[in-house]
């Protein structure tokens, strides 16, 4: 069969996304290791660093908007192979760059917009086309978990690197790993956007947006997913630098990295399969709660190792579990048609909260000698995502007439 309408097989196109996913995203949540090392080697300040994972986080969601329109119209083969090669790329200039400047354009808008075609709004529209709604929110829900194993996976990996080769080795051994996504996009080559039979349209990506736009509920998730940004990025980038400030090892730092890695496993296959059960703004609204209380708590016990593996572990399990929920419900209302696309836009919401986290770390550490303001804003705004997704409407939106495309 070589028609649009065949699928590739789930055990496919979950063990290659997935796989894609470990490496692109456990790549990147390392990147908080570099902070010391780098800013201490080159003389620079931790806001300079801080500035360039802010520009990466905000290329990532710029860049995330159109390669999910690009995914949805010549399939998400041609944006991984690109990715790929803008990811190794990326690190290159991350190791080699001798001016903030450079290290600003390398590090943060070449590794953003790789991230931006290697992750999940360009996976999970494969997931959505390939995979059935009764099995999306749990498909989703491992590739997210499959992200996390890859932070598990990569941290003691990364902080071996750094420790024998020096940072900028590692970060050369990084860009040749991530090539590693270029066979694995093979098997996401998708029918209907390789041969002659195009994919069928009954809405432009035009139509899509601005429809989407109009939808309260859309602007709802969006908000939300603006508050998961900050808090993870904030907490990956700056909590080891952080746990130095207070005393605490740099293994100690490497464990609770990866601890929030394995214990995200658990978190994001919990809200995938329940996601499939129950109304997905609930379980948004629980983490973004959860969220807020588990970090009260953190900060106001006794900072030791113990404290900081448990923050970690329950962190972990709160950490990317946003994700499939998010974007199922956007599959839910809008369909899969256009579905990279609206990920990518919801996903950039995201991304300006992450740049918001990453950058006011350094900044105001530089300024005030603390990261305590950054931590309230994370409660706070914990509570304010949880109330904004409670009235999200799930349901597919009612369309009178086609649109044609």
């Amino acid at each position: 069969m070589h028609d649009a309408t065949r699928k590739l097989s789930i055990a496919q196109v979950l063990i290659c996304g997935a796989t894609i996913v470990t490496l692109s995203m456990g790549i990147r949540h390392g990147f908080g290791m570099w902070l010391a090392p780098i800013t201490q080697d080159m003389g620079w300040t931790r806001q300079t660093f801080a500035l360039a994972m802010a520009i990466q986080n905000l290329s990532w969601g710029i860049f995330g908007i159109f390669g999910g329109m690009m995914a949805d119209r010549f399939g998400a083969f041609r944006v991984l192979i690109l990715g790929a090669l803008l990811y190794a790329l990326g690190l290159a200039g991350m190791a080699l760059s001798p001016t903030p400047l450079l290290f600003s354009l390398t590090t943060g808008v070449l590794i953003g917009a790789a991230q931006a075609g290697t992750t999940y709004a360009v996976i999970y529209g494969v997931l959505g086309r390939q995979i059935s709604a009764e099995r999306r929110s749990w498909a989703m829900g491992v590739a997210a978990a499959a992200g996390s194993f890859g932070q598990f996976l990569m941290m003691p990996l990364e902080g071996q690197l750094i420790a024998q080769l020096g940072w900028q080795t590692a970060l050369l051994v990084l860009a040749a790993m991530v090539l590693l996504i270029v066979p694995l996009a093979f098997g996401l080559r998708e029918p209907g956007f390789h041969g002659s039979a195009p994919i069928q349209r009954t809405q432009s990506a035009g139509h899509a947006f601005a429809e989407a736009l109009r939808y309260k509920s859309f602007l709802l998730l969006t908000a939300g997913y603006f508050v998961c940004g900050f808090q993870v990025v904030f907490i990956g980038v700056h909590m080891p630098s952080y746990l130095k400030d207070h005393g605490l090892s740099p293994q100690v730092a490497s464990t609770a990295l990866a601890l929030i890695g394995l214990f995200n496993v658990f978190g994001t296959y919990a809200a995938g399969t329940l996601g499939q059960r129950m109304a997905k703004r609930h379980i948004l609204a629980f983490i973004y709660f959860a969220r807020a209380v588990v970090i009260t708590i953190f900060l106001l016990v006794p900072l030791s190792p113990m404290s900081v593996y448990v923050f970690s572990a329950v962190m972990g399990t709160l950490w990317l579990s946003t994700v499939p929920p998010t974007n199922a419900a956007v599959a839910q209302i809008f369909g899969v048609q256009h579905l990279s696309m609206l990920s990518g836009f919801v996903f950039f919401s995201h991304q300006i909260g992450s740049f918001f986290g990453v950058w006011l770390g350094g900044y105001l550490y530089d300024t005030s000698g603390s990261y305590d303001i950054v931590w309230y804003l994370a409660i706070a705004l914990g509570v304010a995502a949880g109330l904004i997704n409670l009235p999200v409407r799930e349901g597919a939106i009612a369309r009178p007439t086609p649109q044609a495309a």
